[in-house]
C-alpha cells in the first residue's frame, strides 16, 4: 500500500501543500500519496486520529496548530518551545511526534530565497498565535537587534515574548504602541485569508527600505502586501516561499531525504 499524507486546515481549498508533496514525491523517487482534508472547527482530533489509523504524517494548518500541539504524544525541541505544531509523524510504534517546521522554513524563505539578512535587523511580528509561535525562536536564532511581537490582545504578546526572552532581545506591545519604522514587518496573522488587515501603523514602514512579510499568499497580492506596497516597502514577499520550505522540512522528517525547493518554488510561481 503506498503510504499516505495529509495537511489538515479550515479552511484547507486554497491549500498548494498536495501540489508541492507530489512535486517533492516525483523528484525524490518517494512513492506516496498526499491529499487536503477539511476538518470541523469542533473535531480537529476527530479528523486527525482517523487519518492516521493508516497515515503516515500529516501538516496542519490554521486553525489547528496549537491543538496539534496537545494531541501529540512528544515533541521535537522546535516545536516543544513554540507550544504548536505543524507537522505530524506517526512512529513505528504508533506513537505521534509533533514538530514545528514554520520558523526554518520562514528564515530560510527570507535569507535563502529573498536574500535579506536578518542578522542585525530591527523586526515586529505581527500576531501572537500558532503561526507567530513556530517562528519566534527561528527568527531571533537569525541575531537580530530586536524582535517585537504585536498583538491585539497584548497579554498574548507579552506571554510569548516571556517564553523565549532567552533566546534573544525579544519584546511585546499592543498594534498601536510603536510608530518608529523598522527593518521588515512579519504579519503572522490570518487576517489575509479575509481580505482584512492588523491595526498596526503606516509610520513602521519606511519608504524604500522597510520589507514586509505576509505569512499567507494567494494568487494575487494579499491585502497585507498591498497596503504595504502604498506606504512604500521596499519589498514585500508572500508566504508561498516558506510553505515550500517548511515542507521540504516535513518531507525530510518523514522520508529521509530533503528535496530542492528552488524548481517546485519556480513552477508554483
Amino acid at each position: 500500500m503506498t503510504d499516505r499524507y495529509a495537511v489538515i486546515g479550515n479552511p484547507i481549498g486554497h491549500s498548494k501543500s498536495p501540489q508541492i508533496h507530489r512535486m517533492f514525491a516525483e523528484q525524490t523517487g518517494e512513492a506516496l500519496t498526499y491529499e487536503a482534508l477539511l476538518a470541523p472547527l469542533d473535531d480537529f482530533a476527530g479528523t486527525l486520529r482517523g487519518f492516521l489509523v493508516e497515515g503516515l504524517g500529516v501538516n496542519v494548518t490554521v486553525p489547528f496548530k496549537e491543538q496539534a500541539w496537545a494531541l501529540v504524544d512528544s515533541h521535537t525541541p522546535a516545536a516543544e518551545r513554540a507550544g504548536a505544531v505543524n507537522t505530524i509523524q506517526r512512529l513505528d510504534d504508533g506513537s505521534l511526534l509533533g514538530d514545528n517546521t514554520d520558523g526554518k522554513g520562514l528564515v530560510r524563505d527570507l535569507q535563502h530565497n529573498a536574500g535579506l539578512s536578518l542578522a542585525g535587523l530591527k523586526i515586529l511580528l505581527v500576531g501572537a498565535g500558532g503561526a507567530a509561535r513556530g517562528v519566534v525562536q527561528p527568527l531571533l536564532a537569525a541575531g537580530p537587534s530586536q524582535l517585537c511581537i504585536v498583538n491585539r490582545t497584548v497579554s498574548k504578546a507579552e506571554e510569548l515574548a516571556a517564553l523565549f526572552a532567552d533566546q534573544g532581545p525579544v519584546s511585546a506591545a499592543g498594534f498601536r504602541w510603536i510608530e518608529e519604522p523598522v527593518d521588515l514587518i512579519i504579519n503572522a496573522t490570518s487576517a489575509s485569508l479575509a481580505g482584512d488587515l492588523p491595526d498596526i501603523s503606516p509610520n513602521l514602514i519606511r519608504r524604500g527600505h522597510t520589507w514586509c512579510y505576509d505569512m499567507m499568499y494567494a494568487s494575487e497580492a494579499t491585502a497585507f502586501n498591498r497596503w504595504a506596497a502604498e506606504q512604500g516597502a521596499a519589498r514585500c514577499v508572500d508566504g508561498l516561499g516558506m510553505l515550500v520550505e517548511q515542507a521540504a522540512e516535513a518531507f525530510l522528517l518523514w522520508r529521509g531525504v530533503r528535496p530542492d525547493t528552488a524548481s517546485v518554488l519556480k513552477a508554483l510561481r
